[in-house]
Order: structure tokens, then sequence, then C-alpha cells
């Protein structure tokens, strides 16, 4: 029956002429079966029957006002498919327009059976938070707003939330700073205060649980920069929590990422568990945040993503997990098939001499291809910028279209792009500098953010 359903749901992506991708690829946007983008961040991933199911925010290029939660369903984790608004924005009230939706998750009630989805609400300036929950009869939804969450008759009002679903069933509310709730029985209020650890910062909580130890993952308070997030360990939900340290190597920014939720995945071999991350792309969070998802490594009690992997594998019925490499002919960015238009040089600072550059607004270089998928290849700088990326068929009819983000803390280089899988064929890849990059200021007023615009390209990989 698992295979019947997997065809069926790869078929889907056959009748858009959008053909199936067969690994996680990391820090590139993805596309639906209708070739849009996926648009679900903060984000958790529920079991339910054959099938994934991917909720998370909705978002737009010129608000950070509730545009939605979205639902996604796939039977590998590959290849997604649009279910549609989950939870849409209301006609007034906490989740009204130009307010504040953010870290939607789900978990299904063993008591009731119902889904109740958790998620905190928000004015756009973010003096009024509460946490607010809705509920369905079916995973898919739709989902109705009930209000807020209340613990003695009072609602929880805090921001940066998490929720965490124990083996025996039990369900609880993460805060940041370390702060957790259980929820009652049928998960629409607040039972008990279970540990407050009064930990500094500490957003985007993440709990779950291995061999009898549970482990708590937090990310500092850098808005939506990314920074080395930390985690936690106990064996009981009460504490004491003992602090580990970082689980990715220091200075990568947690694989310039911020946790939002760890996904297990027991198969009849392995159980693997999944990091799942957001790379956030403020103001363009729709077309340029993309997702960083990984395999948790352990070591006794200790957790790790040693190293980055661009492509991987995970098989949902063995929960093994292999290794993938994007082949193809690589065509770098000096190569003279490939046409630039406007200001462009080679070499900038720590960038191999291989690469070609550019922070010229409207600068444009253009492939073209036959084949059926193309990858782009560059670094993410401090200077980086925004580069609009767009692939056209052999009539001249835009077939795939989005943005990447160029921006890092450091320079890191890598699969930047990498177009769905289509019908083979005749095809324009068409890279353009956009002159503008990713920057923002907090509550506080501090700056974050790119100072350059600068797009950095060192080849094309074409299948």
């Amino acid at each position: 029956m698992k295979n019947i359903l997997h065809t069926l749901f790869i078929t889907l992506f056959y009748c858009t002429g959008l053909f199936a991708q067969d690994a996680i690829h990391s820090g590139v946007p993805w596309f639906d079966q209708n070739g849009k983008i996926v648009s679900a961040h903060g984000a958790n991933i529920v079991k339910d029957g054959n099938k994934f199911y991917l909720f998370g925010e909705k978002h737009s290029d010129t608000s950070n006002a509730f545009a939605g939660f979205s639902c996604y369903s796939s039977v590998d984790l590959y290849n997604w498919k649009d279910e549609g608004i989950a939870l849409g924005v209301q006609s007034k009230g906490r989740l009204g327009p130009n307010r504040v939706g953010e870290r939607a998750k789900v978990m299904k009630c063993p008591k009731t059976g119902e889904y109740i989805m958790l998620m905190h609400t928000d004015s756009l300036g973010y003096k009024d938070p509460c946490i607010g929950y809705a509920t369905a009869k079916t995973i898919a939804g739709p989902y109705a707003f009930k209000g807020p969450v209340l613990f003695n008759g009072t609602p929880i009002r805090k921001w940066d939330m998490g929720t965490f679903q124990d083996s025996d069933g039990a369900g609880y509310l993460l805060i940041h700073g370390g702060l957790m709730y259980k929820l009652s029985d049928d998960y629409t209020s607040i039972t008990e205060e279970v540990v407050d650890n009064k930990w500094k910062g500490s957003e985007s909580p993440a709990i779950f649980k291995r061999n009898g130890i549970y482990y708590w993952l937090v990310s500092d308070l850098t808005s939506w920069e990314r920074n080395d997030n930390v985690y936690y360990t106990a064996t009981s939900l009460n504490g004491p929590w003992v602090p580990k340290g970082f689980f990715a190597p220091e200075s990568s920014l947690t694989w310039n990422s911020q946790t939002t939720f760890v996904l297990q995945i027991t198969g009849s071999k392995e159980t693997t568990y999944m990091f799942m991350g957001d790379r956030w792309s403020f103001p363009l969070q729709a077309s340029a945040a993309t997702y960083v998802w990984q395999p948790l490594t352990f070591t006794d009690d200790a957790i790790s993503i040693p190293n980055y992997y661009e492509s991987w594998k995970i098989n949902t019925a063995t929960g093994m997990v292999s290794g993938s490499k994007l082949e193809g002919k690589t065509v770098t960015a000096s190569d003279k098939s490939i046409r630039y238009t406007g200001q462009w040089k080679q070499g900038l600072n720590s960038i191999s001499k291989t690469e070609t550059n550019s922070n010229a607004t409207n600068a444009k270089l253009s492939y073209t291809f036959k084949g059926s998928q193309v990858a782009l290849y560059g670094t993410a700088l401090p200077i980086g910028g925004y580069a609009g990326v767009t692939i056209k068929d052999s009539k001249g009819s835009v077939v795939v279209t989005t943005i990447i983000d160029m921006y890092c803390k450091y320079a890191q280089s890598g699969l930047r792009f990498l177009s769905p899988v289509l019908k083979k064929g005749s095809y324009t890849i068409e890279v353009t500098v956009m002159g503008q990059h990713s920057k923002w200021s907090d509550k506080r007023k501090n700056d974050y953010g790119s100072t350059g615009n600068v797009v950095s390209i060192e080849k094309l990989l074409v299948h």
C-alpha cells in the first residue's frame, strides 16, 4: 500500500511537468507540485498514516504580517504537495489583519482524536504576545482558531514557542527562556508549570526524546540572524537540565540556520532524528528564506551535526540515512558559453579566483542548456545580496522563478539554487543582481543583515 501511495503522489509532479526530487537539499528554495515556493517556516512535521504533514508560517515579501499557516504533505520528505492554508487570516482578533502569527505546531490529541495547533500571536510591533490554539477534525484542516491557551484562567503572554509530545501521549508547551507547561488531556489549556529554567535568551525551543534522555534545543536572541544554537539534556522533563553546549561546529551559526523542530523517523532498521532549521531572509521571507534539514549524530548522550550535507537521503521505511551527490555537466563561471551583461569581475576578497562576482544592479548572466535540471553554486558573504533566478523554456515561457539570498555572516560556498526536475528539453537560466540585500533591526534597534549586494557565482551543474 505504501508503494502505491508513493507512486500516486509522485505522479502529481509528472502531471504538472515537474518531476520528483530524490533527496533532501538544504539551503535552497523548494518547489511544490505546482512549481511554487514551499512557504512553511517556524515549522513542525506530523506523520499521519503514510504521509508526513509539514505546517509552518506562510510569508509575503512585503510585510511580516500574518499571512496564514501552510500545510504540505509528502510521502518521502523530498517532494511536497500543497494542501492549502490550514489556518488563514481571521476577520479580526489575535490573528486578524496586520497581526503576527508564528511557529505553528500541530499535535494529534490521543484523548479526543482532534488535531491541535498552537502558535504565537502578536501585534506587528511584538507588544501583545499571546499563545493561541486552533483545532481541526482532519490533519490538513481547515483549523478553527479558538483563542488564547489559558493557565488558571489567564493567557500565556509569551512569544517564541514550541511543542513536545511525550511517548505517553502527554503534550507540552515550550516557551523561550527555558519555560515549559504541561497541556490538559485535550491539549487546549495548561494544567501546570513543569519547569522554568530562566535561561537567558533561548528562543525557538524544540525537545525530542531518545533512549530515556530528553534533548532541549534553543537558539540565542539575534532576531532573524543566525547564531550558534545550544542544547540541554535531562532524564526528566522536570530537570535538572544540563547545559551541553553547541551541537554544530562553533561559528558555523548552526550551519547558518535556527532550530525549529526535531523529527523522529522510526523505520524497520533504524531511527533517525532530523534537525529542522530555518534560514531566514528578511524582508524577502516568502521568496528567499530556505530550510536546513540535517540528520543528527549521537555519541552516548551527546548530539551533533558535525558536517553539513547539501544533499542527503532518508529511507522513511527503514529509517536509514545515506549520502547523495548532484551529478551532471559542470560549467564554471568563467566558461565562455555563459553570457554576461553589466559589470562582473573575477575574484573578490576571500572568494576563489574562479568565481565571477557583481554588485551592479541588473547585471545578468544567462546560460542555455539541454537537460532536465540545473544547479547553481556560489558563495554567500557578509556583503552578499539578492539574486533573481529565472528559467525559460525554448519558447521563452517562464517555467521557474525565484530569489536566492547570497548573504551569510561568514564566507559559505556551496549550493545556492536547484531547479525542479523538468521535462527534458532546452532551457535558459538567467541570474540577475537585484541590487538589494537582507537587512533589518530588532526591537532594541540593533542592525542585522548584509552590508552589500554582491552576487558570487562559482559554477552551474546541468543534468
